[in-house]
C-alpha cells in the first residue's frame, strides 16, 4: 500500500472513531438528564408527601446526598441535588430538553428564575453552540436585556420573541448591542487609553471579542485603508458577517460619540460600497464603539444618511444587572403608555 492510499485509510478510520464517539458522548449525556430529572421527581415527590415538616425535609436532602456520594462518587452535593429537583420542576418532561446541552448548562440556565430570559439563553446557547463558560459570561454580561435595550424599543412583544427564537439575525439593527461589554480585557474602570491600545487589545482576545460580537462575525483585518485621491484614511477594525452578506466597520472612540465620528465612518462605507463589495454582498454596516453617546442626538447625527450607521457605548467592567433591568421596565413601561395614548 502506497502512502497516499495509507493515509486515506487513516483519515476514514479516524472519521468512523470520531462519528462514534459524538455519538456514545450524545447518548450518554441524554441518560444523564433523564436520569437527573427521574431522580429530581422521586425526591420532589417525597418531599410533597412531608410538605409539613421542614425538618424532614432538610435532613432528607442531607441525607440523600451522603448515601449517594458514598456508593456513586462525586456528582451528587446537596447543590446537586437541588438542582436535579429545581430541573424537574422547571422542564417537568425528556420531551422539552435538548440533547445539545449538558447538564452543566441547564445547572447554569436553573440559576435563572425569569422563565423568558431562561428560554431566550436556552435558544441562543443551543444556536450559537456556547460552552458552558461561554454561556455563564453571556448571562453574567446580561445580554438578554443588553439586546432589549440596542435600539430602545424594548416591549413585551420583544421579551417574548427573544424568548421563543433567540437574537435572529435578519437586519443590521439585529447585530448590535447597548452597550458592549469588554470585561475579558482586563482594564480598570475608568483607566485612560488610547484608541490604538484598544484596538491591540481587542485583537488579542479576539476569539472573545467575536463571542460578544455575536453570530455570524469573521475577522477582516484592522487599519484597512481607504483612499480618496491621493489621502489616505485606515478603519479601525473590520469584519464580515456572514449571515447579512455585509462588511461590518467598526471605529473605536475612547472619548465620548462626537457628530464628525459619523461622518468619517459614512464616507468609509461608501467607499466600501463603491470599491470593495462584490455583487452578492449587502451594503456595508458602520459601528460606532464608544465610552459614551454624550449629548449628541443620534436622530440628528444619523439621519437623511442612507448607510446603516450604529453607535454603541462600551464598557470594560460587568454592567448593573439591577440598572439594566430597571431601564429595560421602564422603556417598556414608556412603550405602553405611549401606545395607549
Amino acid at each position: 500500500m502506497n502512502e497516499l492510499d495509507h493515509n486515506k485509510l487513516i483519515t476514514q478510520i479516524e472519521s468512523l472513531l470520531d462519528k462514534a464517539r459524538n455519538q456514545v458522548a450524545v447518548q450518554v449525556n441524554n441518560t444523564l438528564l433523564v436520569t437527573y430529572m427521574e431522580i429530581g421527581r422521586l425526591i420532589v415527590e417525597d418531599m410533597m408527601e412531608h410538605q409539613d415538616d421542614e425538618n424532614y425535609q432538610k435532613a432528607t436532602i442531607t441525607t440523600i446526598s451522603k448515601d449517594l456520594t458514598n456508593k456513586f462518587g462525586k456528582g451528587f452535593s446537596r447543590a446537586n441535588i437541588w438542582n436535579m429537583m429545581a430541573f424537574y420542576k422547571e422542564y417537568g418532561s425528556v420531551q422539552t430538553l435538548s440533547e445539545r446541552l449538558s447538564w452543566s448548562h441547564y445547572c447554569e440556565l436553573l440559576s435563572i428564575s425569569d422563565k423568558d430570559k431562561r428560554h431566550f439563553y436556552e435558544v441562543e446557547c443551543i444556536n450559537s453552540k456556547w460552552s458552558v463558560r461561554e454561556l455563564r459570561r453571556q448571562i453574567s454580561s446580561s445580554l438578554f436585556e443588553r439586546l432589549l435595550l440596542s435600539n430602545g424599543e424594548a416591549n413585551k412583544q420583544k421579551v417574548l420573541d427573544l424568548a421563543l427564537k433567540g437574537n435572529e439575525i435578519a437586519k443590521p439593527e439585529d447585530i448590535v448591542k447597548d452597550p458592549y461589554v469588554f470585561e475579558f480585557l482586563g482594564i480598570p474602570e475608568d483607566k485612560p487609553m488610547m484608541e490604538s491600545d484598544l484596538e491591540e487589545a481587542l485583537v488579542r482576545q479576539i476569539e472573545k471579542f467575536l463571542l460578544e460580537l455575536g453570530k455570524g462575525f469573521m475577522f477582516v483585518g484592522t487599519q484597512q485603508r481607504v483612499t480618496f485621491g491621493n489621502v489616505h484614511y485606515y478603519v479601525d477594525m473590520v469584519f464580515y458577517n456572514k449571515i447579512l452578506r455585509s462588511y461590518v466597520l467598526i471605529e473605536l472612540k475612547t472619548i465620548k460619540l462626537m457628530p464628525e465620528a459619523v461622518g468619517q465612518l459614512n464616507m468609509y462605507l461608501n467607499y466600501y460600497a463603491a470599491e470593495v463589495n462584490d455583487e452578492n454582498d449587502n451594503p456595508p454596516i458602520g459601528l460606532i464603539l464608544c465610552t459614551d453617546k454624550g449629548n449628541v442626538d443620534m436622530q440628528y447625527a444619523l439621519g437623511g444618511l442612507s448607510n446603516n450607521i450604529f453607535a454603541s457605548k462600551y464598557v470594560t467592567y460587568m454592567p448593573d444587572k439591577e440598572q439594566l433591568l430597571a431601564q429595560v421596565e421602564a422603556v417598556i413601561l414608556k412603550n405602553e403608555e405611549k401606545n395607549k395614548k
